[in-house]
């Protein structure tokens, strides 16, 4: 996770008496990860953040299955999912399975009769189009065209966009989202050969303390089922925090990109890692120089993961016909490469523009019914043309 970071104020002894001006203790709330045993902070609240007042009726947010099983490349038109005006509501899971969902959204509005917190999953938002602000209990999250937004289960917030055109790529991760491990050293801070490093994390910054009573609102998922809890204290009643587990910013423009004399294999782009899937980062970048070297990736066979990728912006020389937004899902059991024709037009280019995000699951996803309808059909066929 992130590194040690604080805001605010707090006591200089956890766990101990800390008092607000009139002589009344602030409430401290850890906010841990397994169990007791790895990262945390320790926020301090004006008020018990406990203070529930009403619920009301759940509602099934679970993602419609429309196929289980496949074996068979795919490709969707992610920009095809139509805009809606709630965050919530515009958020359309597309490949999912037990240890994460990919979503697409395209909200036009901001949060602001309501907070939310994904109590089961990290959240991974990636901003392809669209600006604001996150505002958190640890602070405000300024992001913009590019942006990684990592939020640890069961963060409280709440979204505030620029305009009403945004594009948002998420990731929610059922295991922790973590640097890979072999970019860390063994006390934790990013090594040398890391292609990002501490000064890249932009963690909340802002932290504004609203000590308020009266009903607020708090949107909880957990299970796929969506809770509304509405408590007697405003949520972001922090008046201090620290520690190592906290939402942060990473930019995919700050990804230093790894390269060599021949083709370098996807690890080299590996962002963020879980247990269960990687996510990668594919970044403008010079092309591999050997005298006789082949730009465009070989053919390959993932045996044991699904790869995802989502195209961003540029020019994808190993693909015909990609667009902005578009999804392709190249599962387990089948090789896949370049389209006919890539690999001799790759030979002898100097660079790429290219900008995407990939997923890779080690086990396989499934296609929700909003996938489908947003599939380009025949796509498995493109590579006979």
């Amino acid at each position: 996770m992130a590194h040690y970071y604080t805001l605010g104020k707090i006591p200089h002894k956890r766990h101990t008496q800390f008092r607000k001006p009139d002589g009344s203790l602030y409430s401290e709330q850890l906010f841990s990860t397994e169990g007791f045993s790895d990262d945390y902070s320790l926020l301090y609240h004006c008020h018990p953040p406990t203070q529930i007042i009403k619920t009301e009726p759940q509602v099934d947010v679970s993602p419609r299955i429309a196929e289980e099983k496949m074996l068979q490349h795919r490709s969707f038109e992610g920009f095809n999912i139509k805009p809606a005006a709630d965050f919530l509501h515009s958020r359309i899971p597309v490949l999912v399975n037990n240890d994460c969902h990919i979503v697409l959204a395209a909200p036009q509005q901001s949060m602001r009769d309501y907070f939310y917190k994904n109590t089961d999953a990290d959240e991974l938002i990636f901003i392809h189009e669209g600006s604001g602000i996150v505002h958190t209990q640890y602070g405000e999250l300024p992001f913009g065209y590019g942006d990684y937004i990592i939020l640890p289960r069961g963060t409280i917030y709440q979204i505030s966009f620029t305009d009403e055109n945004n594009r948002l790529f998420i990731v929610e991760s059922f295991t922790p989202l973590r640097f890979p491990k072999r970019y860390m050293s063994r006390f934790g801070q990013l090594m040398e050969h890391a292609p990002y490093c501490e000064r890249d994390i932009r963690p909340p910054q802002d932290l504004q303390t609203f000590d308020e009573k009266g009903d607020f609102m708090i949107r909880a998922k957990k299970k796929g089922m969506l809770y509304r809890l509405h408590y007697g204290t405003h949520p972001f009643d922090v008046v201090g925090w620290d520690g190592c587990c906290y939402p942060y910013i990473f930019s995919i423009h700050d990804f230093e990109p790894i390269t060599g004399r021949i083709h370098q294999p996807p690890p080299v782009h590996q962002t963020f890692e879980t247990n269960a899937f990687v996510v990668c980062s594919f970044v403008p970048r010079l092309f591999d120089y050997h005298p006789l070297a082949i730009p465009a990736p070989y053919n390959h066979s993932n045996i044991d993961s699904d790869e995802v990728i989502y195209y961003v912006d540029g020019d994808f020389m190993s693909r015909k016909h990609v667009t902005r937004g578009m999804i392709t899902l190249h599962p387990a059991g089948i090789p896949h490469g370049p389209h006919p024709g890539a690999v001799e037009k790759s030979i002898g280019a100097r660079e790429t523009k290219e900008l995407a995000v990939m997923v890779d699951t080690f086990r396989p996803l499934m296609l929700t019914q909003q996938a489908r309808d947003i599939e380009n059909d025949n796509y498995v066929m493109s590579w006979a043309e």
